[in-house]
């Protein structure tokens, strides 16, 4: 008798068939509780701060105010706290035309209409405070703060940075590069102008062994974005923890980098998961809507899961790409490195103290290809996005698994049905 597992796919899941015999570990987060009353925990996380005083004394005197919420990427709860935010500054005697809500769309594309409503989730905040897009190719757009140590540039939104109050909000996960996701990092790359990104994107920086998932010490990401961070002055956040069901499990509120840590430490053991072998088959996901909107985010998937792939296994992921392939930028990068291979794609990197826009996913794409063999299903790309993936696209998850699992002799198989929001880690 097979087993059926149910990995996130699009805004539902996708029932992958596991062949009789196969000999599964799915690998998941720790189960956490959830918020019971998600309004309540709100209101407690902005009175009970981390190394700051409490939201309503914060807001006293303040003339300006801009919030900084995620792009449509992250699933990030923006109802249950913008509101909240805004009505205490108003209580506090701001004029709603000083409240500012900028998406922090770093060099992805504008968030508008429909889907705008979406991110923010609240028609009272979108009638009642500005909501705008973050533009990083908008040089007047920037405030130029002077180099870190590194040399990267710093410019960020003018928005942000002349506002008296200064608040990031953000979803606390695994990123394959940064560490983790949220506080320090919505800002740079959120809201930075594109010479800072470029840089900081680069191979002096995606190359270090030290830049991964997980990791904040000695991560030369982490250390910029906290200079940067530095840089701008006093900086708050909201840092929010879900479970696979988009359910709030956590939510605090304080000065950036300490609140951000205090998330960490809460989620760290939960996301970093120990399984005692690597696997010649691994399945995993692009952890649905909305990451798996676009190829270039699904890269991502296969970054975090290589962690457990034996060395010349077959790592199968699946993702629907609904909204194809990403930027243009992205394609031609990915067009490059199929035309030229993927050793003198990287040799051009190297090159370079400026990444181009989105190559840096690209360069990512590559560590995975140097370990293993890359399968993707999706039902999202045309031909030939397909082709300029530079992986072998198949038509089915179930085939796939069947076929890897008597290629390698095998019968062992891990499957990670959350995809990038979950870390494997041999031990």
């Amino acid at each position: 008798m097979s087993d059926t597992i149910d990995i996130l796919y699009g805004r539902g899941h996708l029932a992958v068939s596991l062949p009789e015999g196969t000999q599964p570990t799915v690998i998941r987060k720790v189960v956490l509780d959830k918020v019971a009353d998600q309004d309540g925990a709100v209101r407690q996380a902005l009175e009970n701060p981390v190394d700051a005083r409490p939201y309503s004394e914060l807001v006293k005197g303040r003339t300006s105010a801009c919030i900084l919420i995620c792009d449509i990427t992250r699933p990030v709860p923006n109802k249950l706290f913008l509101r909240p935010m805004v009505e205490g500054l108003i209580a506090a005697g701001m004029p709603a035309e000083r409240i500012s809500v900028l998406v922090a769309t770093g060099l992805h594309r504008p968030n508008e209409g429909a889907e705008l409503e979406e991110l923010v989730g609240d028609p009272w905040v979108l009638k009642t405070v500005r909501v705008e897009n973050h533009f990083a190719r908008n040089d007047a757009d920037h405030v130029d703060l002077g180099p870190t140590a590194r040399g990267t540039p710093v410019k960020i939104d003018r928005r942000f940075v002349d506002a008296d109050l200064r608040i990031v909000s953000g979803l606390i996960e695994p990123h394959f590069m940064a560490g983790w996701s949220g506080g320090r990092k919505v800002i740079a790359p959120g809201v930075a102008h594109h010479e800072t990104i470029r840089t900081f994107h680069s191979a002096r920086f995606m190359e270090d062994p030290l830049a991964v998932q997980c990791n904040l010490v000695g991560n030369p990401l982490h250390e910029e974005q906290l200079e940067i961070a530095a840089k701008i002055g006093e900086v708050y956040a909201i840092n929010t923890v879900l479970d696979e069901d988009r359910d709030l499990v956590y939510v605090n509120f304080g000065e950036v980098i300490a609140s951000h840590l205090a998330a960490v430490a809460f989620i760290d053991q939960a996301s970093a998961i120990k399984v005692p072998r690597r696997f010649k088959t691994v399945i995993t996901s692009s952890a649905g809507y909305p990451l798996d909107k676009t190829y270039y985010q699904t890269v991502k998937g296969m970054v975090t899961a290589m962690g457990i792939l034996e060395p010349g296994g077959t790592l199968i992921i699946a993702s629907e790409c609904s909204e194809g392939f990403g930027s243009p930028e992205f394609r031609d990068a990915q067009a490059r490195m199929v035309e030229i291979g993927p050793e003198r794609f990287l040799a051009t990197l190297k090159a370079k103290s400026f990444a181009e826009i989105d190559e840096w996913q690209t360069e990512m794409q590559l560590k995975p290809m140097r370990l293993g063999h890359i399968q993707l299903f999706t039902t999202g790309l045309d031909g030939e996005e397909r082709r300029i993936t530079g992986v072998e696209v198949v038509a089915s998850v179930d085939e796939a698994v069947r076929a890897s699992i008597a290629r390698h002799a095998d019968p062992a198989v891990a499957v990670i049905p959350e995809g990038p929001y979950v870390v494997p880690v041999v031990g």
